[in-house]
């Protein structure tokens, strides 16, 4: 199984993209893992909120396959311990998914034709982060659910 992440708006800043790269490479001793980064159009953030989702989420459509299991992060998702979420990893790995795709919406969130067609949404927290902050709480918490699926010391709960 492949995991990608993918994220609507700007590349990993600074302060992040070490991070990022590390984790996601540290998954990649479990799965192949990538990330893809959709960068709107030049003043597509001048656009109505709508428009600017309706515009995102035709860059995500056209990039997805029918088999992809799609999750869609989003504040009003359900919400996984690091355990849980190791489980729902093993459980997607059970069904022989190809590609796990965890997506960050853009600054107005998603649109609702993702949602539509998303297997699941989550919520990493309740909490309102940056969007560049949740690429790394993300990474890192793949990261976790793998160590902790292999029984690793990297997770102590």
């Amino acid at each position: 199984m492949k995991i990608e992440f993918w994220a609507l708006g700007k590349n990993h800043e600074a302060y992040v993209k070490s991070g990022v790269e590390d984790f996601t490479a540290r998954i990649q001793n479990y799965h192949a893992a990538e990330w893809r980064i959709f960068t709107p159009k030049k003043n597509a953030g001048a656009a109505a909120s709508e428009k600017s989702k309706q515009l995102e989420s035709a860059l995500v459509l056209a990039a997805l396959k029918p088999d992809d299991y799609l999750v869609a992060l989003d504040e009003k998702g359900k919400s996984f311990s690091s355990v849980k979420l190791a489980g729902f990893i093993q459980d997607r790995a059970n069904e022989s998914v190809k590609r796990l795709i965890f997506l960050i919406g853009g600054a107005y969130g998603l649109d609702e034709r993702i949602f539509s067609i998303a297997k699941t949404s989550w919520s990493l927290s309740a909490l309102t982060f940056p969007h560049q902050l949740v690429r790394l709480i993300l990474a890192e918490q793949v990261y976790r659910a793998c160590s902790i699926l292999r029984n690793e010391r990297y997770h102590h709960g």
